[in-house]
């Protein structure tokens, strides 16, 4: 028994010392959180409605990582940020809602969108990506930047800039209850899609060919094609599944918010969601939703009352701000290398 526990301790010391000081800072940190949080929790508040904020934070993070999930996928297929995504979810969303209103039906409607995503991922990687092939990651930033505006543009010619009204079927003021927690059923049927097609494609990407030669070029798009990884073949693929997440995003987020333009600004919810799970990682994404929407929604209901409120919009910057500090890489993006 002496022998047991003695080898328990020098394997517990052995991985303290492999890990860095501040990855172990800061998992210490969020472990003393959670415990002082649990304490204050069961002692002082009502932990029904505690468990109803946390739960509806939690949903609420399924979707941002489906967000987070195509800023990703393309940044580890070319290693540049696409400030064009917010866009992408706009046009899906506005071309699914133009179709059903134009009399398609629902489901021929969502084929006719991805269809389209397709033909403009085609576009994308002919017109704007392969041109673009081992120039500076910042020319290529520029190039999202500037789709970004020519998306928008594109989907105000083609549709309108009207507010339209996506009704799915479901009603989205019908909850059920947990207990004495009260959980939106619509949140619950949005999460579980989301989340569904986030652990699809993160097994998708993780376990398969096209996995892999994704990894490899964003690496190295030289030498991917040295080894003959048809690089114009791979950024089809991960623009094309980008545009399926757009559009399940769109469906989601226009049936709570409305199909409009400022739909395109929930893009913006991403970004902290990838600095804390990492800009490399899919599991980082889903992983850095949850956190993101459950640490907004905590932090309104319960920090809000003492500074004044309305702490949900700039709460996750702020915690991104210390992640980056902490770990610039995010909790599971890789290890910044320079390569000189």
């Amino acid at each position: 028994m002496k022998n047991l526990l003695l080898k328990i301790l020098q394997n517990i010391c052995y991985k303290l010392k492999t890990v860095s000081r501040k990855r172990f800072i800061l998992t210490f940190s969020v472990l003393v959180s959670v415990i002082i949080l649990s304490l204050t929790i069961f002692l002082f508040m009502d932990y029904w409605f505690f468990l109803e904020v946390f739960i509806g934070g939690l949903l609420s993070g399924v979707m941002y990582s489906l967000v987070a999930l195509g800023f990703v996928l393309i940044f580890k297929a070319s290693g540049v940020f696409n400030f064009a995504q917010g866009a992408m979810v706009l046009f899906a969303a506005l071309t699914f809602i133009r179709l059903v209103e134009y009399g398609v039906p629902m489901i021929g409607a969502a084929i006719l969108t991805m269809m389209v995503m397709v033909v403009l991922a085609i576009v994308v990687e002919r017109l704007v990506l392969r041109p673009l092939v081992n120039q500076d990651l910042i020319i290529l930033f520029m190039a999202t930047i500037g789709l970004n505006y020519f998306i928008e543009g594109m989907a105000q010619t083609v549709w309108d800039s009207d507010v339209h009204v996506m009704n799915l079927g479901i009603d989205e003021y019908a909850v059920f209850e947990v207990g004495q927690a009260f959980i939106n059923k619509f949140d619950v049927m949005a999460a579980c899609v989301a989340g569904g097609l986030v652990v699809v494609l993160a097994l998708f990407f993780q376990y398969t060919a096209v996995g892999r030669a994704l990894r490899a070029v964003a690496d190295d798009h030289q030498g991917a094609l040295s080894v003959g990884i048809p690089l114009r073949h791979i950024w089809i693929y991960v623009w094309t599944t980008a545009g399926l997440v757009a559009l399940v995003a769109g469906l989601v987020w226009g049936s709570k918010l409305g199909v409009q333009f400022a739909l395109s600004s929930v893009a913006l919810k991403a970004i902290p969601v990838l600095i804390i799970g990492g800009f490399t990682s899919i599991p980082g994404a889903i992983i850095g939703g949850l956190i993101v929407g459950s640490g907004e929604k905590l932090a309104e209901v319960y920090l809000g009352p003492f500074v004044g409120g309305a702490i949900e919009n700039w709460f996750p910057y702020m915690l991104a701000m210390v992640v980056l500090m902490i770990r610039p890489q995010g909790l599971f993006g890789e290890k910044i290398i320079e390569r000189v």
